[in-house]
This record gives C-alpha cells, sequence and structure tokens, in this order.
C-alpha cells in the first residue's frame, strides 16, 4: 500500500492554493489518473496500490464518479489562481488502471475533456498489464481518445517474472502490442532489470524481446528495493539476495547497446524513444517542472510551485469528496533553494540536461571536474549545458551531489 505520505501544512476543506500564488497559464498543465487497484500485489511495489482484500469499504465500480468528484473541485481552485487551462497530456497509472471497464476509463478522461479541455494532438497513455488488453479493449481506448498504451513486460523471462511475482503470461505482451497496434495506439513497455536470480543472459533475452516487438518507447528501470515491500523482507530474512550493483550497472550498459543499436535513442536515464516525437510528453513534464494535478488515492500534484498529496486509501478519498471536501492530505511550497536542488536533481536525468547558468557557485566550479571524470559531455558543457555521459547516467547521483554543494 506505499509508503507514507510526507508531512505538510493543512490544506482548507475546499482545496484552495495558498494565498497569493497565481499560476502561470502559459506552462503545460498534465493530468494523472490514479487508478489503485491490482489483482496481486507485486512483492517489489511500493506504489499505493490495493487489492480486492484490502479495499474495505471501497468500490471499484464507484471508483469513476469518485474520481470525477475531485476533478470537478479542481476547476474552481485552478479558476481561483488564473490557471485554469486544456490539458498538454494525460496519464492513467496505478495500480492497473485495465482493471477497470473501458468504459469507466472513458468516462474518466471525458470528465478532464469536458471540465478542463484538452489540446489538440494531446498525448493521452493508459498504462496495462498485458493479461487485460484485448482487441476490444484497445479499440474501446482508442474511441474514447486514448493515445498511447504502456504495457507492463518487466521480462519476457518465466524465472524473473516469477521472482518479481509478476503473474501475466509473457505471450500475452505481443498479444496486448498487436491489440494496440491495431487499434492505431502508440507503445511503450516497461522492463525492470536486476531481480533476484536474473542473469545477464536472463536481461537480454528480455530486450531482445522488447525490441522485436517494435514498440516506440521502452522504459528499463533498475530493481530498487522499497521499505516495507515483501521482496525487502525476503532480502533481510536471507530468502534471496539483494541487486548487485556492479550486475546492475553491467545491465544498464546492455541496454543502452543494444536500444542505441535498434535505433532508440535515451532522453532520460531510464528512458528511450524510437524518436522525439515518441518521448513520453507526460513524465517529462515532472522532468521539467511543468504544472500537474494527480488525482485519486495517494496521488501528488505540482501547481503553480505549490506539491500537495491527496489521502492514500480509496475508502478515505472517497469518504472526502462525499463530503464535498478536498482529499488532500498536506501540502508545501518549496522555497528558492529546495527547487534549485530539485532542479538539478531532475533536469540532470534528461538528455537536454541543466543549463550551466542555473548551477550556483561550488556547483558550478565541479563542472569542469565531472568533465574530467568522463561524468558529462564536455563540449556540451562548452556550449552552456550540463549533459551526462553514459558513465554520468550509472553515477547521477554522485553528479547531482558535486552540482549542489
Amino acid at each position: 500500500m506505499g509508503s507514507a505520505l510526507p508531512l505538510g501544512e493543512p490544506v482548507p476543506a475546499d482545496g484552495s492554493l495558498p494565498s497569493g500564488i497565481r499560476i502561470d497559464p502559459s506552462t503545460d498543465f498534465g493530468v494523472y489518473l490514479h487508478v489503485p487497484f491490482c489483482r496481486v500485489r507485486c512483492g517489489y511495489c511500493d506504489f499505493n496500490t490495493y487489492t480486492a482484500s484490502e479495499l474495505r469499504g471501497a468500490r471499484q465500480d464507484q471508483y469513476a464518479d469518485t474520481l470525477l468528484r475531485e476533478v470537478a473541485l479542481a476547476a474552481p481552485v485552478l479558476e481561483r489562481a488564473g490557471g485554469n487551462r486544456p490539458a498538454t497530456t494525460v496519464f492513467f497509472g496505478g495500480g492497473t488502471p485495465t482493471l477497470l471497464p473501458p468504459g469507466d476509463l472513458a468516462r474518466m478522461l471525458g470528465g478532464v475533456r469536458d471540465t478542463f479541455g484538452i489540446v489538440d494532438g494531446a498525448e493521452v497513455t493508459v498504462e496495462a498489464n498485458p493479461d487485460t488488453v484485448s482487441p476490444t479493449v484497445a479499440a474501446e481506448l482508442a474511441a474514447s481518445g486514448v493515445t498511447r498504451l504502456s504495457i507492463g513486460m518487466q521480462s519476457a523471462v518465466p524465472h524473473v517474472l516469477a521472482a518479481l511475482d509478476r503473474t501475466h503470461d509473457p505471450e500475452n505482451v505481443r498479444t496486448a502490442v498487436s491489440a494496440a497496434r491495431d487499434a492505431g495506439l502508440d507503445v511503450s513497455v516497461d522492463l525492470i532489470y536486476g531481480a533476484p536470480g536474473e542473469s545477464l543472459a536472463d536481461w537480454r533475452s528480455s530486450l531482445e524481446a522488447a525490441i522485436a516487438l517494435e514498440p516506440d518507447h521502452i522504459s528499463a528501470y533498475a530493481l530498487i528495493i522499497e521499505d516495507g515491500t515483501k521482496l525487502a523482507r525476503q532480502i533481510r530474512r536471507g530468502e534471496v539476495a539483494a541487486p548487485d550493483d556492479d550486475l546492475q550497472a553491467d545491465m544498464y550498459e546492455l541496454a543502452d547497446d543494444l536500444l542505441a543499436g535498434a535505433g532508440f535513442d535515451w532522453y532520460e536515464v531510464s528512458n528511450w524513444a524510437r524518436d522525439a516525437a515518441h518521448r513520453s510528453r507526460h513524465n517529462l513534464a515532472y522532468w521539467v517542472g511543468s504544472d500537474w494535478w494527480g488525482f485519486g488515492p495517494g496521488a501528488h500534484s505540482h501547481i503553480g510551485g505549490v506539491r500537495f498529496w491527496n489521502v492514500k486509501h480509496p475508502a478515505a478519498y472517497a469518504q472526502r469528496l462525499a463530503a464535498g471536501e478536498s482529499p488532500a492530505a498536506g501540502r508545501e511550497t518549496p522555497d528558492a533553494e529546495a527547487r534549485a536542488l530539485e532542479s538539478v536533481l531532475l533536469r540532470t536525468r534528461v538528455r537536454e540536461g541543466l543549463p550551466v547558468g542555473e548551477l550556483q557557485g561550488e556547483g558550478r566550479h565541479a563542472v569542469a571536474a565531472l568533465i574530467a571524470d568522463g561524468l558529462i559531455e564536455g563540449p556540451t558543457a562548452l556550449r552552456g549545458r550540463v549533459v551526462l555521459t553514459r558513465r554520468g547516467r550509472l553515477l547521477a547521483d554522485a553528479v547531482v551531489r558535486a552540482l549542489t554543494e
């Protein structure tokens, strides 16, 4: 059910932003719709998700209507701050959004369209478990305005899927991709590397299988052990081995080699796209600090420099909204120092990098040493931007520390 929410100041019952906050209407506005339902909890997962036995009064069949109450609540909040504008991206995440009927997802998307508007050519993504995607589902999603399906492949190797507690049939990944293509949807596949018992050869097999699907976009994330998860407990008890940092580094380099050889360009540390048009515009908005509103239990938002987050459990979320109150549990307004640190942390992860001129004091002086260490691109830095080399991507946290100390 995810980690604890951060501390923060209370949010008014109507969800209003702090007084004096004015939103720049020219800033892109993304919408995230969280669907917190899963059939099975994966042992590594720390997301705010719930199986049927954990819902305790919340109902999946009422969820779309509940979330739409929050969408309606958001409109006057944005209007009062001068930032009610059409969405440039919409992203259904989870959980497993495709556990809901396509009609429910269509109603949620329709509510966003009716309340805020959606710009022409917007990217509208739905995350999906391969076993939940049929030709009918894909066609219905496309008809509702969805443009992109992000399929949770994770691995093509059965014993690796088992180590991750993934229950989908690996053969169904190809079926899901085919259904999405036939419906006219763009396709992304997500992979995870470094699972217990996964070898470099296993990882190569998964990469080659993903490339053979000819998707538009591939994400490859190193397995991170989160406190409180089943996998963390298994490692603590010595039942399985913790991820090996050196092996994960080898896996990352193999991914970068194979994906580049297949025509995919990296544009963020863990993401590769067939071309710039197929980058995840929604996720890029997070990395460059645009505005987004996250709807749903546990969802986080960033509007006009203010961050706020919702209560976690679907039942508590529904109760707040049924009472006509904001489901926000807390908020914060980072100061200039915190925002500068966050900008370095996030923008160094993307291909376009960070302007050298935004670095402060010792951080700017660290650039020369980072070039000498092969962690940032020298010619690009001389042109005024900090861009990670491949070695720098492997050591991104160390680069950020050097640039912010």
